[in-house]
């Protein structure tokens, strides 16, 4: 069964005040480092945006293809929702562009335990990770409902779909510093980032 990941690239980045996707880190974009981190694994990858824009690194990647937001406006669940439509898989991986340190078997995890489900979704304590989780096509109906009644809290998707909750031993095996859902939304957050990156140093990454 193929495998897609969504790679929601269409925020507007207000609290770093400029276009976040495009930081440099450790020599590459953050999206190129999210890119990067899932090509490996998964037939097809999805970047969805706001607007049309140009990434010259995709050039020749035939896995990776770009999309505008069927219902522009709407955040991340317009994202997800276009996504799961245009997809060509049934289980899909979402993600927001601005996460450096996904854990490649915690990925592979989360697709494994989300068959018979339609949502598989990481749950620390009282917090949802909706932009790091498995979604199937089966949550379009739910996402458009939503979107046509003028919501955009994605977990309420939750109410509607069978859901796999994946708890925080089964993330900690992987991830036991839980830095899959590290995202950057401002300077600070940036520059943490960056000094995370230098203690890593993840081999499989370029330096």
């Amino acid at each position: 069964m193929s495998r897609s990941c969504i790679i929601l690239a269409g925020g507007k980045s207000l609290r770093m005040g400029h276009d976040k996707i495009s930081e440099n880190l450790g020599g590459m974009t953050l999206l190129e480092l999210v890119v990067s981190r899932v090509e490996p694994l998964l037939d097809e990858i999805l970047i969805v945006i706001a607007e049309d824009r140009s990434f010259p690194w995709l050039e020749g990647r035939s896995k990776i293809k770009k999309t505008s937001d069927i219902y522009p406006g709407k955040g991340s669940l317009g994202g997800i929702y276009t996504g799961l439509v245009r997809s060509s898989s049934f289980y899909n991986l979402v993600l927001g562009a601005d996460m450096p340190f996904l854990n490649q078997a915690l990925i592979q995890y989360l697709f494994d335990v989300a068959e018979g489900f339609d949502l598989a979704l990481p749950k620390i304590g009282s917090y949802f990770e909706p932009l790091h989780a498995i979604y199937s096509k089966n949550c379009i109906g739910p996402a458009e409902y939503l979107i046509k009644k003028g919501r955009k809290v994605i977990i309420e998707m939750a109410e509607s779909v069978s859901v796999r909750y994946v708890d925080v031993e089964e993330i900690d095996r992987f991830d036991p510093r839980r830095l899959s859902f590290f995202n950057i939304n401002t300077k600070e957050d940036l520059e943490l980032a960056k000094k995370i990156y230098r203690e890593i140093k993840q081999p499989s990454m370029p330096s």
